[in-house]
């Protein structure tokens, strides 16, 4: 059983006891002590250091909330126990009698076993084997949550995508509003540096300025909206091409 699970993690172990004592639930173990919980909460620690590290340095124009959601969105339980399931680790865990008769098991207890796995490989191998096992299952989960973010936050993308790439930030300018007190309607549009794109019509300003972002970024060819209705980043290399072409038509002498 432990070489079936040293095969599913990608990693060999100079000491098999580590290993062992990561995949023992506390349902088979003499004393708790004996069990994955302590490196349950090692691994758990680790895990949302690596991420941190890895959305610090792959994302330098998100601010701190959205790095924050993206990071609990990652090494969450449900993440985790996703994980887990993908790699089959729960058919190596060691489980008593009451627990493995059970159809399926909790979500806490799959997603205990990928953060015990983590603090396996820290201990026995250290921080650079445990970060590369990590990276190589929760990328994935970072580009899906990051993905999400952006259905949800356009200004966000927009602010971020200028910062990177624009030479100037982007205003919100209030066109219009019409309609009585308390069932006004308000028109909002984008611009940058002097350039104005599409407006947009709501019945609150800030979702007609997220309205707003999203036709600049549309306009601007940095996402596009499937059949669905779901908005996508373009690829990083056509953003990267978009974006020198319109700071060039933005420069003035």
């Amino acid at each position: 059983m432990l070489e079936k699970a040293s095969q599913i993690i990608g990693y060999t172990f100079k000491d098999e006891s580590i290993l062992a004592e990561a995949l023992t639930h506390a349902s088979s173990a003499g004393h708790r002590l004996q069990s994955n919980e302590r490196m349950e909460f090692l691994g758990d620690a680790i895990l949302g250091f690596v991420v941190s590290e890895y959305l610090y340095h792959n994302y330098p124009t998100f601010l701190e909330g959205d790095l924050t959601k993206i990071k609990s969105s990652v090494v969450s339980r449900k993440t985790c126990a996703t994980i887990t399931e993908e790699l089959d680790l729960v058919s190596t865990l060691n489980l008593g009698k009451g627990m493995s008769n059970r159809p399926g098991l909790p979500p806490s207890i799959a997603a205990a076993v990928f953060e015990a796995t983590i603090a396996a490989i820290y201990l026995d191998g250290g921080y650079e084997p445990a970060r590369q096992f990590i990276l190589r299952h929760v990328t994935t989960h970072i580009e899906a949550a990051v993905e999400s973010a952006h259905q949800q936050n356009f200004k966000s993308v927009l602010q971020q995508f200028a910062q990177r790439h624009l030479p100037s930030n982007p205003q919100y300018i209030l066109l219009d509003e019409k309609g009585p007190d308390h069932s006004k309607c308000f028109e909002v549009c984008v611009e940058i540096r002097g350039r104005r794109f599409p407006s947009a019509w709501a019945n609150a300003k800030k979702e007609a300025e997220q309205k707003a972002a999203l036709h600049a970024l549309k306009q601007m060819d940095v996402v596009e909206v499937d059949a669905n209705g779901n908005v996508h980043l373009r690829d990083p290399e056509t953003t990267r091409h978009r974006a020198a072409e319109l700071a060039g038509n933005n420069r003035t002498d």
